[in-house]
This record gives C-alpha cells, sequence and structure tokens, in this order.
C-alpha cells in the first residue's frame, strides 16, 4: 500500500456524477467508494477506476453472521480493492471469518486486500455512545478494546477518528494500520463529523490514511482542494514522531 494516503471519499449517488468528479481529480489518486454508490451501480466503478490505475478503499462495513460475511468477502475480493472494512462490533469469530472470505477470493499470485474494521463512527460521540449504545466508560476506551479485537482477529487495522490513532498505535503492532475520516481543514465545516482533525494534526499523530469527503468533493476546484489537503497532510507526516 502506497504511504500514508490520502483517499478521496466519492460519496455521489450515480456512476455519471462519480465520473464527473473523479475527471478532476489528480489521475491514480485513492478513491473511497462507500454504500450509496456501490448500492446502485454495483462493483462496475471499481472495476472501471482499478483500470484506470486509482487504489481502491472499498468502504462497505460489513457486518452479519459469520458465513455471511465471509461469502460476501471472497466475491468482494475478485474486485481486487486495496482495502475494504468490516464493523468490529461484529466480533472476532465474525472478523476471522472476513479474513478466510478474503484469502479465498484472493486470486493465486495476487496479494489479499488489506482489511480493516470500523470502531466507533466519527460522527458518534461519547455521550451518544453512552445513550445509544448503551455503553459505559469512555469512548477513547471503547474504540482501543475494539482495535484490539481487530488486531487478535488478524486484522490489518481499523478506521477510526484520528484523535484515537496515536493511542491505538502504542497498543499495536507498527504495521497496524490507522484510517481517519472526518479530517476537514480549517476553513472547511464540520458537517455531521462530531471527532474532526486537520490533514496536518492527523499526519502528526501518525494516522496511516485519511479519508477525505466533501472538502475536496464539493469545492468548485477539487484538484485545487486535493492539494491544499495533501500539502497540509505532508507537512504533518514530515513532523511525526513516528518513522
Amino acid at each position: 500500500m502506497h504511504e500514508r494516503p490520502l483517499i478521496v471519499a466519492v460519496d455521489v449517488e450515480s456512476a455519471a456524477e462519480a465520473e464527473t468528479l473523479t475527471s478532476k481529480l489528480p489521475a491514480s489518486c485513492w478513491l473511497k467508494v462507500g454504500m450509496e454508490l456501490f448500492y446502485r451501480e454495483g462493483p462496475d466503478p471499481v472495476r472501471k477506476w482499478k483500470e484506470k490505475g486509482h487504489p481502491i478503499f472499498l468502504d462497505l462495513k460489513l457486518h452479519d453472521i459469520p458465513e455471511t460475511v465471509k461469502r460476501g468477502m471472497k466475491n468482494l475480493a475478485q474486485l481486487e480493492p486495496e482495502i475494504v472494512n468490516v464493523h468490529a462490533f461484529g466480533g472476532q469469530q465474525m472478523m476471522e471469518a472476513a479474513l478466510e472470505g478474503l484469502d479465498a477470493g484472493t486470486a493465486a499470485g495476487k496479494k489479499r486486500p488489506r482489511l480493516i474494521a470500523v470502531t466507533q463512527l466519527t460522527s458518534t460521540s461519547e455521550q451518544e455512545m453512552k445513550a445509544d449504545q448503551n455503553i459505559s466508560g469512555s469512548l477513547r476506551d471503547h474504540v482501543l478494546f475494539l482495535a484490539g479485537n481487530a488486531q487478535r482477529s488478524g486484522l490489518d487495522g481499523v478506521v477510526c477518528s484520528a484523535h484515537e490513532a496515536e493511542a491505538i498505535r502504542q497498543e499495536t503492532e507498527t504495521s497496524f494500520m490507522t484510517i481517519a475520516p472526518g479530517i476537514r481543514r480549517k476553513e472547511d465545516a464540520a458537517g455531521d463529523q462530531k471527532r474532526i482533525m486537520t490533514p496536518k494534526e492527523a499526519g502528526e499523530r501518525g494516522v496511516t490514511g485519511i479519508v477525505v469527503g466533501r472538502g475536496i468533493t464539493k469545492s468548485v476546484d477539487p484538484a485545487e482542494a486535493y492539494y491544499r489537503y495533501e500539502k497540509e497532510w505532508e507537512h504533518g507526516k514530515q513532523r511525526c514522531i513516528y518513522r
């Protein structure tokens, strides 16, 4: 995987919108394909962008009984995304089954997609976690618990907010990935995200990769916005104490 990538979230409703957006982005940049586009257009956009050289984070957040997730991952592996994910709330047995499915679906001689687990959504506050999920303790501690389960299940990393990434790095293996959404430049609106951080701050904390949506995709000039984010992200990485 490209070292510590900037991933653009292509959260649009149709292939036509996606094509218009990606035509304005740098060639071969990372793209995140989520439920909104995948459920309408299926795997075709993924195949098309892979052919054009775009690394893909397939963000479908599988969460079901282990056998169902295993079979689903076996099919998704054939699209050859660089990263796929599940919900850590599914538990260790489900995460292990997801990994088995990816292994089974990866063609001989090909590299298995990286498998990461969503911890707590960056739109969830600690107050909401306690009220809506009936989870006591701090949000940070629960994210660390879920990250530990993901590592014990053999996964390659987690989706978390940049606020938890440093603590996760201290308690997991060096290669364990932290992919952080909720990234906003100071000039950009927070939207529905609660636990946000700037690209520079995320880079300084050793986050493996950042996911940026509206700050780039809703810009008048998405390529220019991309390069602004990339500049801050690179500056933060250079200041990071973790190597």
